[in-house]
């Protein structure tokens, strides 16, 4: 053990002995992400660039033809991505907290795939919760039948949470295979001993 000048405390191990102490990497991060991330992907490209509905558009009181109705839907808009910014603040908090732990860096297949699935998980309830059960926007506020575009919404969300899942399983199965690899000469080495 060696203490730094800054307060840390280092503890060195060697090569042998890291591989059994690490731990798989968080799934936390990467679903904060992945819901973070999906509300900018819903709250820029819907909101801002197509402009298909913002948070409140489908309340009567805050229509977005009226100066007042579309100041009303901005901030709420602004508060949205605000609440978006804390996922992928918390997700970046976790993500550090791991690696302070040591644990194994995630592959790309096991972390975007959490990614995906963690925007979809942000679809399914941003849809069920806003579009069906608040009734406050649809996906399309500007056509008469919304219902169809929920349901895609919705079923998107449900896509990107299986597939999603499938590809992190994917990366989790290949990294649990090296570490048992990385495992294997120091579990000999005992034997030998």
């Amino acid at each position: 053990m060696l203490r730094t000048s800054g307060g840390y405390v280092l503890v060195m191990a060697s090569p042998t002995e890291l591989p059994s102490r690490r731990r798989m990497p968080s799934k936390t991060s990467g679903l904060l992400y992945g819901l973070g991330f999906g509300g900018f992907i819903d709250g820029i490209v819907l909101h801002q660039i197509l402009q298909w509905h913002h948070m409140v558009s489908h309340v009567g009181d805050y229509p977005t033809d009226t100066v007042a109705g579309l100041e009303v839907n901005t901030l709420a808009d602004g508060f949205f991505h605000v609440a978006t910014w804390f996922f992928v603040l918390a997700g970046s908090i976790t993500a550090l907290k791991a690696w302070r732990e040591g644990r194994f860096a995630p592959s790309w297949s096991f972390h975007f795939g959490l990614v995906l699935a963690g925007w979809g998980l942000f679809n399914l309830v941003e849809g069920i919760v806003d579009h069906h059960l608040l009734g406050v926007h649809h996906v399309r506020d500007d056509v008469g039948s919304p219902l169809s575009w929920d349901i895609a919404f919705l079923v998107f969300g449900a896509l990107l949470v299986v597939g999603g899942w499938l590809l992190h399983k994917r990366g989790l199965a290949t990294m649990e295979r090296r570490a048992s690899a990385m495992r294997a000469p120091e579990a000999a080495d005992r034997r030998m001993h």
